[in-house]
């Protein structure tokens, strides 16, 4: 099988459950920003994160995985002989207990953070960023189009997990937070 078809040469694809539309449209950005923010986990992965995290963050990006699928396809055509693979409901709850568990051994927040500390969390926050642009491109997509409302919870709750365990992983290597400085 070849890799490339060369069916997107004028601009436009096809979606999983049929159509064609723009490259640039608000769906393609929001399942490419999806399949950008993925890869990047696979980044931080390769930093050496202690095996319950990796772990974490191997679930999540399969989850994404489903988000990507979801938002490829065009909600009008969903069920018309293709099988659309979802997040389950309440997907984002497993991301809550993640954010609890971490939350009980960190100090209190009292200061803004500044990404910054060991090469793994910095590489959280830059996740962290990715995954609040995916937000905003989902939200914008869910302005003129149907979207899955699970995948809007799943996104924000993982943007909250990414900051806890940034701060988290400054924590377990023994650095404090990078906090703002009034000066």
């Amino acid at each position: 099988m070849k890799i490339y078809t060369k069916a997107g040469d004028s601009g436009k694809t096809s979606l999983y459950t049929g159509g064609k539309v723009d490259k640039d449209s608000k769906r393609i950005n929001a399942y490419g920003t999806i399949d950008e923010l993925n890869s990047f986990f696979g980044w931080v992965r390769a930093h050496g994160l202690p095996e319950d995290q990796d772990k974490l963050l191997h679930k999540v990006q399969n989850d994404l995985f489903k988000i990507g699928s979801d938002l490829a396809a065009s909600e009008d055509k969903a069920g018309k002989g293709r099988k659309i693979i979802r997040l389950s409901e309440n997907a984002e709850r497993f991301l809550e207990d993640a954010i609890d568990k971490m939350d009980t051994e960190l100090p209190p927040l009292r200061d803004f953070i500044i990404p910054g500390g060991v090469p793994p969390a910095v590489a959280l926050h830059v996740v962290r960023s990715i995954c609040r642009r995916a937000e905003r491109d989902i939200v914008a997509l869910a302005k003129s189009e149907s979207v899955n409302p699970q995948v809007l919870k799943y996104i924000n709750r993982l943007s909250d997990m990414l900051f806890v365990m940034a701060r988290y992983m400054n924590m377990k290597m023994g650095l404090a937070d990078v906090v703002v400085t009034a000066d």
